[in-house]
């Protein structure tokens, strides 16, 4: 897989089925990963996924139009081989979840924020077992220890694609329980984005949203929507 803008050096995408699982072909050669690897994945209908991703490059190749190969990639290199570290990173996350922390003015934004977030928490402890504290105001909270082992805990049984698709969610949602939900089919992926971007939202309905904030909000949308479609296709 390229990380940067190369001209287009293969004519035809295909998927071919190795001992590995489902890999992509360029003209009949596998594709490599940043660090080497076979681009091989568990199921047909994912290789054919990133197979057509390939297909739909024009004269240059983009990597950022390619949201499988590149999730793939990051299952292959990082989170398979570094789940200690991942698994360290996500229980950061945990530690700041965005759910967990509240406005304590206007009225109207605390209530949407208690409609809203407060049901994915209660989810997280009825059927997740972590029951995580809640702030409000600029006041950090320290998250009880069983709480975050026991989301963690929930991690430790996905396997490298699920943790994948958990891991990018995460990042782009600002919340492990977000995260855990989507995986777990308690929210879709636009529910997700939804509500991880509630405050930007009550924001924007009082005073607008400029250029730069759509293109943010865009981009953390499509991370989203990308780990959704990475769990579809498992």
């Amino acid at each position: 897989m390229l990380n940067k803008t190369l001209k287009r050096f293969y004519k035809q995408a295909a998927v071919a089925e190795t001992e590995e699982g489902f890999a992509v072909h360029l003209d009949g050669r596998a594709v490599k990963t940043p660090a080497g690897k076979r681009l091989a994945v568990p199921s047909r209908r994912l290789a054919e996924a990133m197979a057509a991703e390939w297909d739909a490059q024009g004269e240059e190749i983009r990597p950022a139009t390619m949201p499988m190969t590149q999730l793939a990639s990051t299952a292959l290199d990082r989170v398979g081989p570094e789940r200690d570290t991942i698994r360290q990173q996500l229980a950061g996350f945990a530690g700041t979840d965005l759910l967990c922390y509240r406005a304590d003015f206007p009225p109207d934004l605390v209530a949407r924020q208690t409609a809203q977030w407060q049901p994915l928490l209660d989810w997280a402890a009825d059927i997740l077992g972590g029951r995580l504290a809640v702030t409000s105001g600029v006041m950090a909270v320290t998250q009880p220890v069983e709480a975050v082992e026991a989301l963690l805990a929930r991690l430790d049984g996905y396997d490298s694609w699920r943790l994948t698709a958990a891991q990018a969610a995460c990042a782009a949602a600002g919340s492990l329980v977000l995260a855990l939900a989507l995986v777990e089919g308690r929210l879709t992926g636009q529910q997700a984005y939804e509500l991880s971007q509630l405050d930007e939202s009550y924001q924007i309905e009082q005073w607008g949203e400029d250029w730069e904030a759509a293109q943010r909000r865009q981009a953390l949308q499509r991370d989203i929507l990308a780990a959704e479609r990475l769990l579809a296709l498992l």
